[in-house]
């Protein structure tokens, strides 16, 4: 296949709906934040936080399953999608990412309400590290969790074949792959082949390849180089801990940059583990590759506060519709084995 040989058509689902508002948020340093809410007002609340090198396009296919009946609010993190990239090494840390969660629920969840919030890699590691914010507390109602991990990203990437040897090697060539500072360029058959190989999973279809694709080659190789030098030394354990609200965990089976492994130990950290869930033959873009089951899960942890005593009054009712089908037929996720 040429190099030239022209992506596949973006499906339908993988492209955001327009939205019902769009604003700025301003963060504890000052930063701006792009948010964009979707689905009708007074609807119960869904909080996406995306990962590292993507953007609130990334959700699109999660956001089109969900805006029907939810009021579902996306935020670009700093230096992705529309957010300006942070001016100085300072903006670049993960207390930053929980001030930015805690200033998107404070201009989006109003007082007395509460949100479902969902983070995707990155953005599950922005839940963690605002775990112990009483700020982003009060507006949590459940937590979901996507390929995501706390902390031992280098040490557990799986993007080197087996042959390259667990051991000091391993992790300097892996400590190379995120780091490098060079410009995606285009996307080329070469390149969606080489993110494919990755990030999803090996049955993805091209179409969704080349959704992912266009959005990860928008992010800056200098936002890309400063996020994954904070991902290297990532250690949120502290704030994993204290997260109150009930909270579901997603793996994908297939996932070389956050494996299964770190969802089992995120399960067994939490005060409130409400599901850990493996989605077979599934990559690290769970909510491209498989975003039925990702809204799916959304919707469950939404209906289960929803039920409880404590926490019906502040939301609307949570609908009882079904999660849309794609157009081709996803597999049925199944529940991970515990592990002792």
């Amino acid at each position: 296949m040429s190099a030239r040989t022209p992506a596949a058509r973006i499906p339908a689902d993988c492209v955001l709906p327009d939205p019902a508002a769009v604003h700025t948020v301003r963060s504890a340093d000052g930063a701006e934040l792009n948010v964009e809410e979707y689905g009708p007002a007074g609807a119960p609340l869904v909080v996406l936080a995306h990962g590292w090198t993507c953007s609130t396009a990334f959700w699109a296919p999660v956001v089109n399953r969900l805006a029907a009946d939810f009021r579902v609010v996306a935020y670009d993190q700093r230096g992705h999608g529309r957010s300006p990239a942070p001016a100085t090494a300072d903006g670049y840390s993960t207390d930053r990412l929980a001030d930015d969660l805690e200033a998107v629920l404070a201009a989006t969840v109003p007082a007395g309400r509460r949100a479902v919030v969902a983070g995707h890699s990155m953005g599950g590691m922005t839940v963690m590290a605002a775990g112990d914010r009483p700020g982003v507390a009060d507006r949590t109602a459940a937590n979901v969790l996507v390929n995501t991990g706390p902390g031992a990203l280098v040490a557990e990437l799986a993007v080197l074949p087996p042959a390259v040897r667990p051991g000091g090697l391993r992790r300097f060539l892996h400590r190379q792959v995120l780091r490098s500072r060079l410009p995606l360029g285009p996307v080329t058959a070469l390149s969606r082949a080489a993110l494919k190989y990755a990030t999803m999973g090996p049955a993805t279809p091209p179409d969704r390849v080349a959704a992912c694709a266009q959005v990860v080659h928008a992010c800056p190789a200098k936002v890309r180089f400063h996020w994954a030098g904070v991902l290297e030394t990532l250690d949120v354990h502290d704030g994993l801990a204290r997260i109150a609200a009930p909270t579901a965990v997603i793996a994908g089976s297939r996932d070389k940059l956050t494996p299964p492994v770190h969802a089992r130990r995120i399960a067994a950290a939490l005060a409130d583990p409400r599901g850990l869930l493996e989605l077979p033959g599934t990559g690290h873009m769970s909510p491209v590759e498989r975003p039925a089951e990702v809204a799916a899960e959304i919707r469950r942890l939404a209906a289960l506060v929803a039920a409880a005593p404590e926490n019906a009054a502040p939301q609307a009712a949570v609908p009882e519709t079904a999660v849309p089908e794609t157009a081709a037929p996803e597999a049925a996720a199944q529940p991970m084995e515990e592990t002792a």
